[in-house]
């Protein structure tokens, strides 16, 4: 029989690469003492009260389905803390939505306000599904390349050269992953003024924002009429150390939360309730823990920079995430040579930075969210394979 027909993809699918993330840690899967810099996530253990809270709702029935917008307490918790800690007023009937990560956020805002056509400027690095979600909603990406920019940071006027008549977003993560970069409040107020002149929309990614190290974190919405041309978006999985519980949430006007929360109930239909239970917790009770593991990734990121530094691999000192985005190009090799040797040499994974767009191929991403000893060791990993021990 000939399946040629009924097994065809659809062509933007098909035409989409895999994640330069995981298609590269497939490498990795199998080999012994290997130190990892490489997948975004914490090393940290959930915070244990957060994980009573999860144990609880399983021992006392709380498994059924929650309203598509979430649970009314963690709404109105969430609609609390923005207040108390970013200084912003959503309202929490309607002007929230709990999404399964930031990353549905991302993809429910692109497929609510994107006609074919529309455009969306990327600053590139940028995260690897930034790019995929606008195209799968029909829209077309314009990168805006950042990496001849001081510390990989957009401006106002570098974003205002690319506004057309088509152009119906911008997307800014600050902290950035994969290069740390952030702002500070003199920035995005300059940056807000071009969204405001242009009547454009803002896409706000701040998942990183307790990760801040050298700026005190200013939330976008926060700033003058920002908050109606703003859709913010955040969530538990870096902060708080909960990325397995696959948990985050977006904020934004009535009629576009409305939008995203239609999708949302045809195809997710609403995030786990355990999950939910779990981040009335850590938003009540969590925030000593998510300093106490900022400060200890402070401490690791300035011992892996200064190792990169060590071993000429030139590295600006991230502002916050926990991410070191570092050239390569005094080793005479590229990204993906540099990476692939590394893990074969002397088994120290990180990523390739093509994997954060075309320009990247000078640079790695190294994740400093690995333990104080295992950052010594790959550094002495490093210094090793590129001649300085």
């Amino acid at each position: 029989m000939n399946n040629k027909k009924i097994h065809k993809i659809s062509t933007l699918v098909d035409e989409l690469p895999p994640s330069g993330i995981r298609a590269f840690f497939d490498l990795v899967l199998g080999m012994d003492d290997v130190i990892s810099l490489g997948v975004g996530e914490p090393d940290f253990a959930t915070p244990r009260h957060i994980c009573k809270a999860a144990v609880f709702a399983l021992e006392n029935g709380y498994t059924s389905y929650t309203s598509n917008r979430g649970l009314k307490e963690l709404l109105e918790q969430i609609a609390v803390y923005l207040i108390k800690e970013r200084k912003i007023k959503y309202n929490p009937k309607n002007e929230i939505l709990i999404t399964v990560g930031v990353s549905e956020a991302m993809d429910l805002v692109m497929r609510a306000i994107l006609d074919a056509g529309d455009e969306v400027i990327i600053p590139e690095p940028c995260y690897v599904s930034y790019i995929p979600t606008v195209k799968l909603a029909g829209g077309t990406p314009v990168i805006l390349e950042t990496w001849e920019l001081p510390g990989f940071k957009v401006t106002a006027e570098s974003i205002e050269k690319l506004i057309t008549p088509k152009t119906r977003a911008i997307v800014l993560n600050y902290p950035s992953n994969p290069t740390g970069a952030s702002y500070n409040k003199k920035e995005l107020e300059s940056i807000a003024e071009v969204i405001k002149k242009n009547d454009v929309l803002l896409i706000s990614d701040e998942i990183y924002d307790h990760l801040s190290y050298d700026l005190e974190h200013v939330a976008m919405p926060s700033l003058a009429e920002m908050k109606e041309r703003t859709i913010y978006l955040n969530g538990f999985s870096k902060g708080y150390a909960m990325t397995g519980f696959r948990l985050g949430y977006a904020c934004g006007p009535e009629k576009i939360i409305s939008a995203m929360t239609k999708i949302h109930q045809y195809t997710m239909l609403c995030a786990p309730i355990i999950s939910q239970m779990a981040a009335i917790e850590a938003l009540k009770n969590g925030l000593p823990e998510v300093k106490k593991m900022t400060r200890e990734y402070n401490r690791r990121r300035k011992l892996l920079i200064a190792g990169l530094n060590d071993c000429g691999l030139k590295c600006n000192l991230p502002e916050g995430a926990f991410y070191a985005f570092a050239s390569v190009e005094t080793t005479g090799m590229n990204g993906m040579e540099f990476a692939t040797k590394l893990l074969q040499q002397e088994n120290v994974a990180v990523v390739p930075g093509e994997a954060f767009g075309a320009g990247g191929d000078k640079f790695v991403r190294m994740a400093y969210a690995a333990s104080l000893s295992d950052i010594e060791e790959a550094v002495r990993r490093i210094k090793r394979f590129v001649g300085i021990s």
